[in-house]
């Protein structure tokens, strides 16, 4: 008759320790699946919007004009964001600093795939860009809505990509315990993920729903 041997957690190193600090964490074959298309959706925004940027500013040399196929009435207008000084709040355009960026989240889900691993530091750094992307969205989401008073279809794609790959990548790094958090905390990540994006983006709908309802209502 066999023994069954019951694996002691009690001993197992927390997560501030040494031990926790170089130990290395994979993730799962669907969290991969999302890294890449969620970064992949980024990447196809910052794409369109850095080819029109390119075609407005060629318009302008040549005398000419130039309207991007997603400037569809006076609310969805593209081509008013992508002309505002907030579109070059870096000193250039903005979805030039996104191709860079998506194509790390991809690079980063293509990796998980082939069974990469990644230190407790690296996750963290990552976690911190993707929060710096949400934070840089939620500003650019202010300024289209209350300043520039248009609204670009392929920046919110990219919204959406950012918010996504932020809440699950926090909820990863609180479930394998890169990220200080209570129990509770970590349960409702481990069964509802999902409800952080949702309410997220679900906020930003009604935002913009409100802010132009005389128009969507006319």
């Amino acid at each position: 008759m066999s023994k069954t041997t019951v694996k002691d957690v009690s001993t197992e190193p927390e997560p501030s320790s040494p031990a926790a600090e170089t130990r290395t964490v994979g993730g799962s074959r669907a969290f991969a699946l999302l890294l890449i298309i969620t970064g992949a959706a980024g990447l196809l925004a910052a794409w369109v919007i850095t080819l029109d940027k390119f075609k407005l500013l060629q318009a302008k040399v040549d005398g000419t004009t130039f309207t991007p196929g997603c400037s569809l009435n006076p609310v969805v207008s593209c081509g008013s964001v992508m002309e505002s000084k907030q579109a070059a709040a870096f000193g250039f355009p903005n979805p030039m600093l996104g191709l860079v960026c998506y194509g790390i989240v991809i690079c980063v889900g293509m990796s998980l795939l082939a069974h990469a691993r990644f230190p407790r530091w690296y996750w963290l750094t990552f976690n911190f860009g993707t929060l710096f992307g949400v934070g840089f969205c939620t500003w650019l989401q202010f300024q289209s809505l209350y300043r520039i008073n248009a609204l670009c279809l392929w920046c919110s794609l990219a919204w959406v990509a950012t918010i996504t790959m932020f809440w699950y990548l926090t909820s990863f790094n609180i479930r394998n315990a890169l990220l200080p958090a209570p129990r509770w905390l970590k349960s409702f990540f481990g069964e509802f993920t999902w409800v952080m994006p949702v309410l997220h983006i679900g906020i930003i709908g009604m935002l913009i729903l409100t802010r132009w309802w005389d128009f969507w209502t006319s």
